[in-house]
């Protein structure tokens, strides 16, 4: 029965390592270490905002002039959202539940970026309403669009 038990469980693993990507992994390696450093930065709003700027500047050039302007239109639509890092990625949340983030297309090598929002954004809007958007780039119509719609998931 031993020997089953193994044969199952190495099994089990290969599976797992099959099931996710060599970035998917990482991503998750790095959101176990934000959520270490997470209780020590939900009492400081300015080392997470540090720590997205630090991942911020290590993006390649597309996305990290697209990602220093959107942190900008959120910190100006809703100031209250505290900036964190989230699977990597810059993102901001209320009351410690991610209401935003922004996905570098590089991150996945997407043909897009993305910014998107998590249930605990306030947008909903009958049965149906987008949840994630794709970014090419960024125009001021695309940032005045993201900073309404950053203000009315804040709220």
């Amino acid at each position: 029965m031993k020997r089953t038990q193994e044969s199952a469980k190495s099994t089990a693993v290969g599976k797992t390592s099959e099931t996710w990507t060599n970035e998917e992994r990482a991503a998750m390696k790095e959101r176990a270490k934000e959520m270490k450093a997470e209780a020590r930065a939900n009492k400081d709003k300015a080392a997470g905002e540090s720590d997205v700027l630090a991942k911020i500047a290590e993006m390649p050039e597309p996305d990290r002039v697209m990602a220093e302007r959107l942190h900008a239109v959120v910190k100006a639509s809703a100031p209250d959202l505290t900036p964190k890092t989230w699977y990597g990625m810059p993102a901001y949340a209320k009351d410690g539940k991610v209401v935003c983030f922004f996905q570098a297309a590089d991150k996945f090598k997407a043909r897009y970026a993305t910014f998107g929002f998590n249930d605990s954004a306030n947008l909903d809007e009958g049965d149906m309403w987008p949840t994630a958007f794709a970014l090419k780039e960024l125009t001021a119509a695309e940032e005045a669009r993201i900073g309404a719609l950053v203000k009315k998931a804040a709220s």
